[in-house]
């Protein structure tokens, strides 16, 4: 059996996204400017690096988790005790969460930004944002093998880091100006 997990592989996984990211932005430039272009790449890799981060196990040595221990709901307790049990960089779970969110609402704003249309597409966007969140916390439900828990406290986490984030990407909007930077051809 291949066992996959870890924190090499998350990183690895987010550097080739990254490197995707860049590519698929310098391909979408000339159409849609260099802000809209990146800001696609970004969000798309925010999402592909949130995946990676709450859906691959943080060891490779899980194996298989025991029927009998698994969890049969999610987690209703707000702010429970997981929040304080898990540190990186000094950063507890909670704030982790929030600002696995972050780059994704800003990306998501200045990506929609470009178009009137972002007025209606960044709510929604945000909605989605949500929606995602929560597919990852039911995935983790019901896929016992990953060794994580669904918990609301990271479903509100993750909801106000997207929150957070479009309210950075709306500051950033008016000095990006990204419906400025198509390149067009002037005829003459």
């Amino acid at each position: 059996m291949v066992r996959i997990g870890g924190t090499g592989v998350m990183v690895l996984g987010a550097l080739v996204a990254a490197v995707l990211g860049v590519l698929l932005a310098v391909a979408l430039r000339r159409r849609l400017g260099p802000v809209t272009a990146v800001a696609v790449a970004g969000l798309l890799w925010s999402l592909v690096a949130i995946a990676l981060v709450t859906l691959v196990p943080t060891r490779p040595d899980v194996g298989i988790v025991p029927a009998d221990t698994r969890s049969e709901s999610c987690s209703w307790d707000y702010g429970g005790p997981s929040g304080t049990t898990f540190e990186v960089l000094g950063l507890d779970q909670r704030t982790l969460n929030v600002l696995l969110f972050v780059p994704a609402g800003i990306f998501l704003v200045l990506a929609a930004g470009r178009w009137w249309s972002g007025l209606v597409l960044a709510p929604l966007g945000l909605a989605l944002l949500a929606a995602y969140s929560l597919g990852i916390e039911l995935t983790q439900l019901q896929l016992a093998r990953l060794d994580r828990a669904c918990d609301v406290t990271d479903l509100v986490d993750n909801v106000l880091g997207a929150g957070i984030g479009s309210l950075v990407g709306l500051l950033l909007l008016p000095v990006l100006r990204p419906w400025r930077g198509r390149l067009t051809k002037v005829r003459t």
